[in-house]
């Protein structure tokens, strides 16, 4: 994604502010200033931070992963903030059950009847923090409103608002009392990426720096609801020629024909594959998507969904996964024009 150092225009902000739309001309310029005010609060690469960004403007959802302390909730909080809209945070345990998420009808009195309360996924931003502490039915409740944008508690759905982003992180290396989990779920998560260390150079301004302020405070707000529904809309009409096409099924295939592989990539991790190209290409400021764009997304898309023969549970095996994908971009051919 192209860097963006302009100030946030006024129209901008006033949308955030005051829930004015945001004029289309701008629309599609809104990612990138995101992007550039999660800069200012985080030590992560710029690369964590567009991807994060492209995940939610494809209409996805995204799960971090890495060691603990790295900033992976204030990456999701800093998002969060930036987007605007109602943010919900969760802390998943493993006593935690589904109707802790989707809420409960509860038997009133004074209505003669049960009234539906709502749980914390009625939100726009979903944080869910260390989701594989949940036990595997209490992460099921998170399939249908990750997928369909609803949930159904005793018989009734119920839609969750628009946009609607889950950010879920957890922590591979702490194996006690965690649930893997299951590929159901992982398929539903648009792309996956790691923090990874910061380097010496920002490690070393973080703790000389003379602002100790929480980062969040740096953060401003940069848009509304409305406007993301319109980012991501504007996203979708972005063009993907057939051989680009062709190009993003031939890698999916070549993951499911791979020696060491028992899964590859699903139909649906094709789908989201160019989704997120076309993210990216808007971001560029271009109504098409080249090669290039599909081969920078295929390992935080492909990677997670990938079941290895002699699958472990971690980071072990998501570094082999994407190790494997990565070896599959560089052998498949890419289209020419």
């Amino acid at each position: 994604m192209a860097s963006v150092s302009q100030s946030i225009p006024e129209s901008v902000t006033a949308a955030g502010v005051d829930g004015a739309a945001v004029p289309d001309g701008e629309t599609s310029r809104i990612p990138a200033l995101i992007a550039e005010e999660l800069e200012r609060a985080m030590s992560c690469s710029r690369e964590v931070i567009d991807l994060a960004v492209t995940t939610f403007a494809a209409g996805g959802h995204l799960l971090l992963e890495d060691v603990p302390g790295v900033g992976k909730t204030t990456l999701a909080r800093a998002l969060a903030q930036a987007i605007g809209g109602e943010v919900h945070r969760v802390q998943f345990t493993p006593d935690m059950l589904p109707s802790d998420l989707t809420g409960v009808n509860i038997w009133s009195q004074g209505e003669g009847g049960f009234v539906f309360h709502r749980g914390p996924l009625f939100a726009n931003i979903v944080i869910a923090d260390e989701i594989n502490r949940a036990n595997p039915k209490t992460q099921s409740a998170m399939l249908e409103a990750m997928s369909e944008g609803q949930i159904s508690v005793d018989g009734v759905s119920h839609t969750l608002p628009d946009p609607y982003f889950v950010v879920a992180t957890q922590n591979p290396i702490e194996l006690e009392g965690t649930y893997p989990l299951p590929e159901a779920q992982l398929d539903r998560f648009m792309a996956c990426t790691s923090f990874g260390y910061p380097d010496a150079a920002s490690e070393s301004r973080m703790i000389t720096a003379d602002d100790w302020s929480h980062p969040l405070g740096r953060v401003r707000r940069v848009c509304d609801p409305a406007a993301a529904v319109r980012i991501r809309a504007a996203a979708r009409r972005v063009t993907i020629a057939d051989p680009v096409a062709d190009y993003i099924v031939a890698l999916s295939r070549a993951t499911r024909d791979r020696d060491g592989v028992r899964y590859g990539a699903s139909p649906r991790a094709s789908l989201y594959l160019a989704a997120m190209a076309r993210a990216r290409a808007m971001f560029d400021g271009r109504s098409y998507v080249l090669p290039e764009d599909v081969q920078q997304l295929a390992v935080p898309v492909f990677a997670h969904r990938l079941v290895l023969d002699d699958a472990g549970y971690g980071g072990e095996s998501l570094a082999a996964a994407r190790a494997i994908v990565a070896d599959v971009v560089r052998a498949v051919p890419v289209p020419r024009a």
